[in-house]
Order: C-alpha cells, then structure tokens, then sequence
C-alpha cells in the first residue's frame, strides 16, 4: 500500500499554453481549450498528467504549447 501512495505523490504536472486563437477552428477545439481553462491567448495552466488529459492536448497540438 505505501507503494500505491508514493505514486500518487510523484504524479507529474504539466504545463500548458495557448499559443495560438481558436478562432476559425471547430466548435470541438473551442471546447477542448475551454475545458483545459485555457481563455486567454498567452495563459499558462497546469493540470495533473492523466491519459485524458494527453488525449486533449493531442486534439489541439496546434494551439498549445506543453512543459512536462
């Protein structure tokens, strides 16, 4: 059991910035940065590394810069 709560302590943050406007883009990536909390061109958030997650930043690799 110590071993299940060590991983829950080194779960890795990442980064992530909107370089780019979702203008002109899919009502699906809009919504892909707005669920991130990504609403500012330039704004920086950071989430807990999660399969989900990598699955959003691959929808919009294009608008986002990431720092694990």
């Amino acid at each position: 059991m110590a071993e299940k709560n060590k991983k829950k302590n080194e779960e890795k943050v990442v980064r992530v910035t909107l370089i780019h406007s979702p203008i002109g883009y899919s009502k699906r990536q809009k919504g892909t940065i707005w669920a991130l909390g990504l609403r500012r061109m330039n704004q920086t958030v950071e989430h807990l590394e999660s399969p989900v997650l990598r699955g959003m930043l691959a929808k919009v690799k294009h608008l986002v810069q990431v720092e694990d």
